[in-house]
């Protein structure tokens, strides 16, 4: 499952599952772990960085927690996990692996392995598994960790795809591209709206449910009801009370409040806000979120996979002041993983950022810091202080309204 789904389950229980830390990595988002530790149930939850779907179960506190297998207990307080406990419940399996560096011995069954404390001068004794190792006293190791994943492999397991269970009739994103309306003489094109790659649970014959897959665009200028009729129902209606950017737009003084306010439409499991205008109710905005830890709004959306190519522009001036346009470079390929650092790099945007702080009406600290907003084109990239972007605004100009 998803990591937003097991903190709904998490928050369900308030009150009987406490102390609940996340875990993750403000620097290395994508190359450490995503973790739920919940240590007054001596339960941790790992989930892979990149898909944000669960991987490993990791039971590190037997005393907290009682295990059954086909109805048989092997944990509890009348039923220690020993290893004649652990062979009598699972039956035989490969010899097991002795870690030496940590003094534990892993016993390997398909998605399920037990480690046990076993030190260094009984390594030798095990090879015809942990029933022939000799200890003083007639005393044996009890499991210390308990560790349920998907493969045969704990070190090289991956998360499997979203289960079926999972889906809830919600539309769920493979992959958004950004589209462009042709490069023109000046170098660049205006976005023209999403193409979403989507998949969704679908019906079959045998009353199983099955994975649909479907594309769909929205696009500029598409009303609420075609966006609903390609989408169905959003997530939520946003009603957008203020704009806090306008003082930046150069015509901000010219603008009068208007008795209407536009609207978003959010796609939580997509990772995407479409916002309408109030009078005409035409799509004016896309909002992509990428979902990082340490994000003010990280764990309301799921990641947005867009894929967006841009071409900068080049422009030269011949001896009589005429603006001449250079071949243009390659394009530069941005998605939910690129760093703004080097695409900064490579696009050379102009402006300096805006700084973005957010705060609500009951909380007025945001713990996770500021972040940036960095204008290219028709696009606004905001940017986190580990230089991955937060979220990509997709939004329309004067070109892009008179092309719709």
């Amino acid at each position: 499952m998803h990591f937003s789904q097991a903190i709904a389950i998490i928050q369900s229980q308030v009150g009987i599952i406490k102390g609940v830390q996340v875990l993750y990595s403000d620097q290395n988002p994508l190359n450490v772990d995503l973790m739920i530790n919940l240590p007054q149930d001596g339960v941790r939850l790992i989930f892979d960085p990149v898909v944000q779907r669960l991987k490993i179960i990791e039971i590190y506190n037997m005393k907290m927690t009682k295990l059954k297998y086909c109805g048989m207990p092997f944990n509890s307080p009348e039923v220690p996990p020993s290893i004649q406990q652990i062979e009598h419940s699972f039956g035989a399996t490969r010899p097991g692996v002795y870690d030496s560096e940590k003094q534990l011995f892993v016993l390997n069954f398909r998605g399920l392995s037990f480690c046990f404390p076993v030190e260094t001068k009984f390594q030798p004794g095990y090879a015809h598994g942990l029933g022939s190792l000799q200890f003083p006293n007639g005393a044996s190791p009890v499991v210390s960790r308990v560790c349920l994943y998907a493969g045969s492999n704990l070190a090289e397991c991956k998360a499997p795809p979203l289960p079926l269970s999972c889906y809830h009739n919600q539309l769920y994103l493979d992959v958004c591209h950004i589209l462009s309306s042709p490069i023109i003489n000046n170098g660049s094109g205006s976005t023209r709206g999403l193409r979403l790659h989507l998949f969704t649970q679908g019906p079959s014959r045998d009353m199983d449910p099955k994975r649909q897959t479907l594309t769909r665009e929205v696009l500029f200028g598409d009303t609420c009801q075609d966006v609903a009729a390609a989408l169905g129902a959003p997530s939520r209606v946003f009603y957008k009370a203020e704009d806090k950017m306008k003082i930046h737009s150069p015509n901000a003084h010219r603008r009068v409040t208007a008795r209407r306010s536009d609207f978003f439409y959010n796609y939580f499991t997509l990772g995407i806000d479409i916002l309408f205008d109030a009078k005409t109710q035409k799509a004016k905005k896309f909002v992509l979120h990428t979902n990082y830890p340490g994000h003010y709004n990280f764990n309301m959306y799921h990641r947005c996979e867009f894929q967006l190519m841009l071409t900068p522009s080049k422009s030269l001036k011949n001896s009589s002041g005429e603006q001449m346009i250079e071949s243009l470079p390659e394009p530069v390929k941005i998605t939910t993983y690129s760093k703004w650092d080097a695409i900064s790099q490579q696009l050379k945007p102009s402006e300096r950022p805006v700084v973005l702080t957010r705060a609500n009406s009951t909380n007025t600290t945001n713990p996770f810091g500021s972040t940036f907003c960095y204008g290219y084109q028709d696009i606004i990239f905001e940017v986190m202080a580990n230089n991955y972007i937060a979220s990509v605004t997709l939004y329309q100009t004067e070109k892009t309204a008179a092309e719709v």
